[in-house]
C-alpha cells in the first residue's frame, strides 16, 4: 500500500483497541464520481500490528470533500476551499452570500462542503472573485435584505477589494480588448502586450524635464511614436499597443483603461466651455522596472523631436505621418508604416 506519513500519535486505537502509536497517513485513492475516474488523496489512521486502515467520521467527511474538489478541478470549477477563499475576502457569511446571488440560504454552505456546483453557479462565484465592482452593485441593489450596520460592514470590505484589486481588473480588461489580436505583427508591432512597460513608458515622459504640456493628446502621439520607432529601428514595438487613427492622431486602443491603470497619473484640468483637458504627471521615486538601455534611448529619441511640441504641433505631425494618411477614420494603423516615419 503507497502511504504517505503525516504524524503519530501515542493514543488508543480503533483498529485493534489496544494502546501504541497510531500514524496519520495519506493514500492515493482512485474513484469514480459523475462518470468521471478521480485521483485524490484520502487521510486515514494506520495500525501496523493489524496493517490497517481506519477513518473516524471527521475522516470520511474530509475525504469525501477531497474526492469531490479532485473532481472540481478535473472539471475545471472551483474547489471548496476556493470557495470559501472568495467568501472570505468579502468577509462575508455563507447564508449572506447565498442571499445577495439570490439562491438558497444554504447553497453556500454546501459549495463550501460536499455538494459540487454547477457550471452556472460556478461562473457567478468566478464573477463575483474577479468583479468587486459587481460586488458592490449586487449588495446595493440588495440593501434592503440587510440592517444598514450589514450592509455597511459589507460595503466597506468590498471598497477595499475593489481598491486593492482595481489594478489587476483594469489589466485583464485591457488584455481582453486585445484578445484577438494580441502580440499581432501587423496591428502590435510583433509585442504581446506589456502593460509594465506602458506605465513606465508614461511615467519617463511625464518625469523627463524636456516634455512640456504632457496633456492626453500629446501623450498618445507620443507613446505611437515610440511604438513606430522601435518597429522602424529593432522590428518589435514597445509596448505591443495597437493605435487606431481619429481626427487628432493617433490613439490606443483601450486608451480609457490605460488611464485608469495603477501608476498612470493626471489631474482633470477645466478650460473654454466647461472642457476637461488631462495633464499627466510624475509619481516621485518612481522604480522604472520595465524599461531597458534600447528602451530609454527609443524614448529619448521622441522626446528630443517632440518633447516641447504643443498640442497643435504634434497633431499636424501625426498628420503628415503616411500611416496617417493612408489608414481610414477609426482603422488600426499598421506597424508597416513605421518605415516611412517622417521626423526620424
Amino acid at each position: 500500500m503507497n502511504m504517505e506519513m503525516i504524524k503519530k500519535e501515542y493514543k488508543l486505537c480503533l483498529c485493534c483497541m489496544e494502546e501504541h502509536e497510531v500514524s496519520t497517513v495519506k493514500v492515493l485513492e482512485t474513484n469514480i464520481f459523475k462518470g468521471q475516474q478521480i485521483e485524490y488523496y484520502a487521510v486515514y489512521e494506520y495500525c501496523a500490528a493489524a496493517d490497517e486502515l481506519h477513518a473516524a467520521d471527521e475522516m470520511i467527511s474530509l475525504n469525501d470533500i477531497a474526492m469531490k474538489d479532485a473532481y472540481r478541478e478535473k472539471t475545471g470549477l472551483l474547489t471548496s476551499q476556493e470557495i470559501c477563499e472568495i467568501r472570505r475576502k468579502y468577509a462575508i457569511s455563507q447564508t449572506d452570500l447565498a442571499m445577495l446571488l439570490g439562491w438558497g440560504a444554504k447553497t453556500i454552505t454546501r459549495y463550501e462542503g460536499h455538494q459540487v456546483q454547477d457550471a452556472a453557479h460556478d461562473s457567478i462565484l468566478r464573477k463575483i472573485n474577479d468583479d468587486p465592482e459587481w460586488f458592490l452593485q449586487l449588495l446595493n441593489g440588495n440593501r434592503s435584505k440587510f440592517t444598514e450596520q450589514v450592509y455597511q460592514k459589507y460595503r466597506s470590505r468590498a471598497e477595499s477589494v475593489f481598491s486593492r484589486c482595481a489594478d489587476s481588473y483594469m489589466q485583464k480588461t485591457l488584455q481582453s480588448e486585445y484578445a484577438e489580436m494580441n502580440g499581432d505583427e501587423t496591428y502590435c508591432g510583433g509585442t504581446p502586450l506589456n502593460i509594465p512597460k506602458i506605465k513606465d513608458i508614461i511615467q519617463y515622459f511625464s518625469h523627463s524635464k524636456e516634455v512640456v504640456s504632457l496633456y492626453k493628446v500629446k501623450l498618445m502621439k507620443m507613446l505611437w511614436y515610440a511604438d513606430s520607432l522601435s518597429y522602424k529601428r529593432n522590428g518589435h514595438s514597445l509596448t505591443g499597443l495597437a493605435y487606431q487613427k481619429c481626427m487628432m492622431g493617433a490613439l490606443p486602443v483601450g486608451h480609457k483603461i490605460i488611464m485608469a491603470l495603477d501608476g498612470v497619473e493626471y489631474d482633470e484640468i477645466e478650460y473654454g466651455d466647461h472642457q476637461i483637458a488631462y495633464k499627466f504627471f510624475p509619481i516621485e521615486n518612481y522604480p522604472f522596472e520595465h524599461l531597458s538601455i534600447g528602451d530609454i534611448s527609443i524614448l529619448d529619441a521622441v522626446i528630443k523631436v517632440c518633447g516641447k511640441d504643443s498640442k497643435d504641433r504634434i497633431v499636424e505631425r501625426m498628420h503628415k505621418e503616411r500611416s496617417y494618411l493612408e489608414t481610414a477614420e477609426r482603422e488600426i494603423i499598421q506597424y508597416q508604416y513605421a518605415k516611412d516615419l517622417s521626423i526620424f
